[in-house]
């Protein structure tokens, strides 16, 4: 392996045993208050870091940064590239599609890699979408979530945004198995990169929603616990009394 071996064996160390602290912080206290979002059982702390990523860091690099790549990089371009980094994920939903005993998207993802990898020119165009092979995303925290290990804390991660524990432990166990991570250093960082670039470009959709928020960090929490129920429920969440999906109709990309 590659110098980067090191690197990301000692980063994921680092957050999966910060997570594990964090689950300990957030199972601590032990008479919860009606003032205690039971979902998000750590809020300073994730104010304190919704507060660097919006006030911050996103300001100074992340929006910059992308506003010149939408300027240098054509549409159709930052399209490929969508669909490339993609394509690329696909093994990691069909591993997560397995585990959660999903026969039917196991097939699709199996279907849409080698068609997109093959007819799409290595992912750069989503064919199987045309031919009605839709996307299945999976990932490990919706595996862990079927398996019942519930959500952990809501969590506002420095330098990348919303998570929960549970996400965040999936994220890292996916990093172990995917075929990504046997991507060089150079590689590796180019494809955060770009995926960063991606994924703020799509949020600049949202930033009137923000703006015009009287709790954007709130609205934010509320959209990311939405989308996931309906990412691990595929599309069909059970009702909940307190459930508002105007808050997902404006997240889900």
């Amino acid at each position: 392996m590659k110098s980067l071996s090191i690197i990301q064996w000692l980063s994921r160390g680092i957050l999966l045993s910060s997570a594990v602290l964090m689950i300990g912080c957030a199972s601590a206290p032990a008479e919860p208050t009606d003032d205690i979002d039971s979902r998000d059982r750590i809020e300073g702390f994730n104010r304190a870091m919704w507060d660097l990523n919006y006030d911050v860091l996103d300001p100074a690099i992340l929006r910059p940064a992308t506003v010149g790549y939408t300027k240098v990089v054509p549409e159709a371009g930052r399209k490929g590239i969508d669909n490339l980094l993609t394509n690329l994920r696909e093994p990691d939903s069909f591993v997560n599609a397995a585990l959660q005993g999903k026969p039917e998207s196991m097939a699709i993802t199996a279907g849409r890699f080698l068609v997109n990898s093959t007819i799409g020119i290595f992912g750069l165009f989503d064919v199987a979408t045309k031919i009605g092979l839709q996307e299945r995303k999976e990932d490990f925290g919706q595996t862990l979530a079927v398996w019942g290990v519930g959500d952990g804390s809501f969590l506002m991660i420095p330098a990348r945004g919303p998570s929960t524990i549970r996400d965040t432990t999936g994220d890292l166990i996916d990093g172990f198995y995917s075929p990504l991570g046997l991507f060089n250093t150079p590689l590796t960082i180019t494809r955060y990169v770009l995926y960063g670039l991606t994924q703020r470009e799509k949020a600049m959709a949202m930033e009137h929603l923000l703006e015009d928020s009287l709790d954007p960090y709130a609205f934010i929490r509320e959209a990311y616990l939405q989308n996931r129920l309906h990412e691990i429920y595929d599309g069909n969440p059970p009702e909940q009394d307190d459930y508002d999906d105007s808050y997902l109709d404006e997240f889900l990309n």
